[in-house]
């Protein structure tokens, strides 16, 4: 493959990786969780670390480790998917009403794509968000940060395999984490 032919196919497959990121926002935002689920895969892992405010000589103390301490979450599809029906029930306290909830993506940036970017079957991807959430009347939180995701195809289409969310706020100021990132 020529270096033209592999620009291209790079550039081809970062619109197709953000138009499905485009598309999984639309799907929250409307609340079709259910549809949501079904871009994820059996073995996701979808977690985000909690941040802590620490001196600049110790920066890789800033986030909490994987595996070793505690994440604001840290879950697989059935957990994700009992969070769903949860919400479902009419009777969830965080989620009753449901909140008004927008997903702005940016800055989406292919890492890697496996074997290749003209024939991936997974690609790692990088991007910023904001999640402007308003619950009840007077309840508004807006949540920005980073996710780090690695997407597989699975059946000709992508899902997502892992999810890792970071929060720029190390302070929690929303009352709760009902949502998804």
């Amino acid at each position: 493959m020529t270096t033209t032919e592999s620009t291209i196919a790079h550039l081809l497959l970062k619109e197709e990786v953000s138009e499905f990121l485009f598309a999984e926002a639309e799907l929250l935002d409307e609340r079709n969780f259910e549809e949501w689920l079904d871009l994820l895969t059996d073995d996701i892992r979808y977690w985000m670390p909690m941040r802590r405010n620490v001196k600049s000589n110790e920066m890789e103390r800033e986030f909490t480790r994987e595996g070793q301490d505690i994440n604001w979450f840290d879950e697989g599809k059935d957990t994700l998917d009992r969070r769903v029906r949860q919400i479902r029930t009419g009777v969830h306290w965080a989620e009753e009403p449901l909140s008004r909830i927008r997903h702005f993506i940016t800055n989406v940036q292919l890492l890697n794509a496996t074997p290749s970017a003209s024939d991936p079957t997974e690609a790692s991807v990088r991007c910023r968000f904001l999640v402007y959430r308003n619950r009840v009347e007077t309840e508004t939180d807006f949540l920005i940060g980073k996710r780090e995701d690695t997407l597989r195809k699975v059946d000709g289409a992508w899902k997502i395999a892992e999810r890792k969310i970071t929060l720029d706020q190390n302070v929690l100021l929303a009352k709760n984490l009902t949502f998804f990132f």
